[in-house]
């Protein structure tokens, strides 16, 4: 499984992000390879209008399977994360990446 990460940096021990369409990168993990990569998602900042569906657009291209963020996406960015069959779970914007795969794997974030 991919997994996600909204944050402000690109490593394990980077702040999350709690935002989405507008995060500065995401930070991916990937469970089988245990393989931690990033994404450079600052150019979305420039965008006057469809930063989330655009973000969630750019999710499936990387292929993940689950997003972790703070707050979520907005309702057009959640209607295309919904079709592309991306989990969403929220609550992690006040910790690590570390600690929000933590508290996904102790099932202590909010499934969307």
């Amino acid at each position: 499984m991919k997994i996600a990460f909204t944050t402000k940096g690109t490593n394990w021990d980077s702040e999350m992000d709690p935002r989405f369409g507008r995060t500065e990168y995401f930070v991916f993990y990937d469970e089988t390879k245990k393989e931690v990569t990033s994404y450079d998602n600052r150019d979305t900042g420039n965008d006057a209008h469809g930063a989330g569906p655009k973000t969630a657009q750019k999710l499936f291209e990387l292929k993940a399977d689950v997003l972790i963020t703070g707050n979520g996406p907005g309702g057009n960015a959640a209607a295309v994360m919904n079709k592309t069959g991306i989990t969403t779970y929220v609550g992690a914007g006040e910790m690590t990446v570390k600690q929000a795969y933590a508290a996904f794997i102790k099932g202590d974030l909010k499934k969307v």
